[in-house]
């Protein structure tokens, strides 16, 4: 008894029974205020941010090409002229490579105004048949070399400008994609429309299937490893009378050379052995709490269906989410767009006797004439933008605050949508007479509850959770650098460090989870919300592992059905393999026809995986409403239980009946 005793004050003491609770507690105080304010004011720097890179940034440098002298093309006085032309391709070509065009774009150094002679190279030496891609005018690939100096006279266009007819086909498949999407958009739509019926339909019924799903999916885990089993064994028989060992091959880089030793197949057998034994021990130890598992499954099931809306409120997370990276994203292009552009002298040859006294890479004005035309080929050409200013010095401290900002925000509106769903569920089931005792809006008043008391410990747990993501992001950004200079000892380090900060995110989030949940509930601040939802969670360990790998074989299942579903019927629909549709249902005529179909994939896993997280969302907050259920309440008339009948029947328990009255809860 004493040791169990000491056990249970280790992790915690049970919750003691209060007469006043009913539920999601509605007379509460603000949480973290200082945390809060440090939010808001955070906050409010961003918009700072914002504001100053909209000041001083340029997007246009980004969406519309300049000529030499620095004038955008297809505005202003240029408006007319939407497209830049380049006088001489080849000296592109020859006076860069395909990094710097994929970092900086196609800058090439040739004066654009045509005011002055050919001599003074004002004017194109020649012209070629050109088509418009991204604002220029590319050359096409089937014309006539010209002849001019410093060309070979084996180089084609096509050799010339390889890179430019890249951009060309990009551009040409770029189209057909577009055309694509034109022709089967709402095709796609109406697949979409599909998986969201087929994900709302799997959750809702789940109150009706879910104990022989579970069971089945449990045997086709049994089947699955059973085969491997077997044909492990068989291909270890085969290797073995044949005398292959590890012995005979050696030490070899080459993995699928180990496929044709008897070892190996022995060694997984043994794997599988072991598994296929702790699963059957599983269901033979703890098939009690697989049942309440499934219970809680099908519980879950009903209160989504008794809040429909919730199934919706991913919306709500998407939109903000999208508010916050759009912010972030136009903050990020101006800021890389601000500053002034320079203008340097260049010559396609400087160790020539005429260009020694040119002072090259000097700033100079692109409208002015060249300081010395004995200089062939000099011309003044743009370099980069101004690196000097208050901006500009802090560019990188200011990109820095945008990322953290962006983390921290998009933290927060998750943080926001799981502390908001498990308000709502948690009022449904504290909820002694389902469903008359249920608030009538319980998702609007769990939104307006958590935005007006818990921001700031919303904003603590999604702070805690950025910090790890950032150093996550430094320390694979130092392993990107270091990865040519690394012994195979600090890769191993390396490694162990990115090992440990990948487990700590994945803990930071499960506890924010369940921390989020105790605050929607009782209204307490993070730290105290956090240690009472650990230690409760420790107290039934067994039970939390058991739910949570039902939960996940269910909904991964569930993703499976739909994505699949939706795969398999676009794949057969845009490859027009369903006959007799008539005509207002034919399959377009497309280019790519695994577009939309990758599309609809896409998009099916997104919808499944926003409902699913509803659904996991649900399951995980009357697990922990359940585990206190169980330590608050006896079954007494004072104290009776709010869990479900089939949990109560599972469990062995039961409410006193009032008297006179033989129902029992």
């Amino acid at each position: 008894m004493g040791g169990k005793q000491d056990g249970e004050e280790a992790y915690g003491k049970p919750v003691k029974y209060d007469p006043s609770f009913r539920g999601p507690i509605k007379n509460r105080g603000c949480t973290d205020v200082i945390c809060c304010v440090l939010f808001l004011l955070f906050i409010l720097g961003y918009i700072v941010v914002g504001i100053v890179a909209w000041a001083y940034g340029d997007p246009r440098q980004v969406l519309y090409p300049r000529n030499s002298t620095g004038a955008y093309c297809g505005m202003g006085a240029n408006k007319d002229k939407p497209y830049l032309l380049y006088f001489n391709i080849f000296s592109c070509i020859l006076a860069t490579n395909v990094i710097t065009v994929a970092e900086h774009g196609l800058q090439c150094p040739t004066p654009q105004p045509v005011l002055q002679s050919l001599q003074q190279e004002l004017c194109p030496s020649f012209l070629l048949p050109s088509t418009p891609a991204l604002g220029r005018c590319f050359p096409w690939h089937n014309s006539t070399r010209p002849d001019l100096p410093g060309i070979s006279s084996n180089t084609s266009i096509v050799q010339g400008i390889s890179g430019l007819i890249d951009s060309l086909n990009a551009r040409d498949i770029s189209v057909k994609i577009f055309e694509d999407f034109a022709q089967s958009w709402y095709w796609i739509l109406v697949a979409l429309g599909v998986a969201l019926v087929l994900s709302l339909l799997f959750i809702v019924l789940l109150r009706l299937v879910a104990g022989p799903l579970v069971l089945v999916l449990i045997l086709g885990v049994l089947g699955v490893l059973a085969y491997g089993i077997y044909h492990c064994w068989k291909e270890y028989r085969v290797l073995r009378d044949e005398g292959a060992s590890i012995t005979q091959l050696g030490f070899t880089t080459n993995l699928s050379a180990y496929r044709s030793v008897q070892e190996t197949w022995l060694a997984a057998l043994v794997v599988l052995a072991v598994l296929e034994g702790l699963l059957l021990l599983m269901l033979i130890f703890l098939r009690q709490r697989i049942r309440i598992a499934i219970a809680l499954l099908q519980e879950a099931s009903k209160a989504v269906g008794q809040m429909m809306s919730t199934m919706f409120y991913p919306l709500v997370t998407f939109v903000l989410l999208l508010i916050c990276i759009a912010y972030w994203a136009m903050i990020a292009l101006y800021l890389a767009t601000s500053g002034q552009p320079q203008y340097v002298f260049w010559a396609p040859n400087v160790s020539l006797s005429s260009c020694e006294k040119v002072p090259m890479n000097t700033s100079c004005d692109p409208t002015a004439q060249p300081i010395n035309s004995s200089c062939p080929g000099l011309m003044c050409v743009f370099q980069g933008y101004l690196s000097t200013g208050l901006v500009q010095r802090s560019l990188f401290n200011l990109q820095i605050y945008g990322v953290l900002g962006l983390f921290w925000t998009v933290n927060w509106v998750l943080a926001l949508g799981q502390c908001v769903l498990a308000g709502a569920f948690a009022s449904f089931y504290w909820a002694f007479r389902k469903p008359q005792d249920i608030p009538t809006f319980p998702l609007s008043a769990a939104f307006i509850r958590t935005l007006r008391y818990h921001t700031g410990s919303l904003a603590f747990g999604a702070l805690i959770l950025t910090l790890v993501q950032i150093a996550r992001i430094i320390l694979e950004y130092v392993d990107h650098k270091l990865r040519g200079a690394q012994n195979p000892v600090a890769r191993c380090i390396m490694c162990c460090f990115k090992c440990c900060l990948w487990c700590l995110e994945k803990f930071i989030k499960f506890l924010n989870r369940n921390a989020y949940i105790m605050i929607a509930i009782y209204g307490k601040n993070f730290c105290v919300s956090a240690k009472n939802a650990f230690t409760l969670l420790l107290r039934n360990i067994v039970r939390v592992v058991v739910l949570d790998k039902v939960t996940d074989l269910l909904l991964l299942f569930g993703k499976l059905l739909v994505v699949g579903g939706v795969g398999v019927l676009s794949f057969f629909f845009f490859t027009g393999r369903i006959p007799g549709l008539g005509k207002d249902f034919e399959s377009p005529h497309l280019n790519y026809y695994w577009l939309p179909i990758m599309t609809s994939i896409l998009g099916a896993y997104v919808i499944a995986s926003g409902f699913f997280s509803v659904f996991g969302m649900c399951v995980d907050t009357l697990f922990l409403c359940f585990l206190e259920d169980l330590e608050r309440n006896d079954g007494s008339l004072d104290r009776p239980y709010y869990m479900s009948k089939a949990l109560l029947k599972i469990l062995g328990k039961k409410n006193e009946a009032p008297p006179g009255d033989k129902r029992k809860k």
